[in-house]
């Protein structure tokens, strides 16, 4: 194919901040741990239930991993709502072993909850304390206002479903609707509800704010909660990822590593000239731009490179 023949790339812009970028990576891993670690407690006590009560006399859970003896073999279950499903070999009993999950999705890989806490608890304030800086952040660059969703998007939010549904990716120089409502609903709803269920079940926090119980309908129901929650999030990133692979990998990991991401070619960006004129140069390579909002003063503005 000749050059002239070649399909019209789009410019870079300078689209994710440092901070952007760094509270991005640092969140995967502390997300990685908590779940990891999280399912170590899990195994602890594999219930969840409803209400401010628990224990053998009540019977208020609605989802359990257990194990049962039949005849001479170990038998796992799982209990969802009341229906039992026999899951050995997967949850309740693996490798011989009584274990709610097994061994190779918790951390530490031996039954050890006292590690398997402080590993926890660890990633769990770093995970605030990263969220707390990339609000700051995001508030003094900009970042945060392109995140909510306006009336606008609520109007696109149907043509860019079935643009996705058909595997149709724009590439735009600010974040799409559909976008701007997962990733708003995971910073905003799931991330702090994630945080106060999990300070909830801390016995000194409940000193210093025992409201947290009466509003999450006590403990188990924060403890259930906090669990739901990391299901949704596991069920984000799952999709954020095939998504990410759908549009185009290497863009979406060059914005995330240096923070420069191709957008589609401009409308007017056309092989003839802005009148029409098929005399006027053509436009091999797009030129790199910089995001739509102006950086502060005292930001740092990495310098404009140019394309091969």
């Amino acid at each position: 194919m000749s050059r002239d023949a070649r399909p019209a790339k789009g410019p870079l812009i300078y689209r994710q901040s440092i901070w952007t970028r760094l509270t991005h990576w640092i969140w995967a891993a502390c997300l990685f741990f908590l779940m990891l670690t999280g399912l170590q407690i899990f195994n602890a006590y594999p219930k969840l239930d409803i209400g401010k009560e628990s224990g053998f006399e009540y019977d208020n859970s609605i989802f359990e991993i257990g194990a049962r003896q039949a005849g001479d073999e170990l038998q796992g279950f799982t209990r969802i709502f009341g229906s039992e499903f026999d899951t050995t070999g997967v949850l309740g009993v693996s490798n011989g072993q009584v274990r709610a999950f097994p061994a190779a999705v918790t951390i530490p890989s031996n039954q050890d909850l006292a590690t398997g806490r402080v590993i926890h608890f660890f990633f769990a304030w770093l995970l605030v304390g990263t969220l707390a800086i990339w609000f700051i952040a995001g508030i003094a660059n900009g970042h945060l206002r392109q995140l909510l969703p306006r009336r606008s998007d609520l109007r696109a939010l149907g043509p860019e479903i079935a643009d996705h549904a058909r595997l149709r990716f724009h590439h735009q120089r600010r974040y799409g609707a559909l976008q701007k409502l997962t990733y708003a609903g995971v910073m905003f709803v799931l991330l702090p509800l994630m945080i106060l269920t999990g300070l909830s079940m801390s016995p000194s926090f409940n000193a210093v704010a025992p409201f947290l119980l009466d509003v999450f309908g006590g403990r188990q129901t924060a403890r259930t909660l906090h669990f739901l929650i990391m299901l949704a999030l596991i069920g984000f990133f799952l999709i954020h990822i095939l998504m990410v692979l759908a549009a185009g990998p290497l863009n979406g990991l060059r914005s995330m590593l240096s923070g420069w991401y191709r957008i589609d070619p401009e409308p007017a960006a056309s092989a003839q000239g802005p009148a029409g004129d098929a005399s006027a140069p053509k436009q091999l390579f797009a030129p790199e731009q910089r995001i739509d909002h102006e950086p502060r003063s005292g930001e740092a503005q990495p310098a404009d490179r140019k394309e091969a």
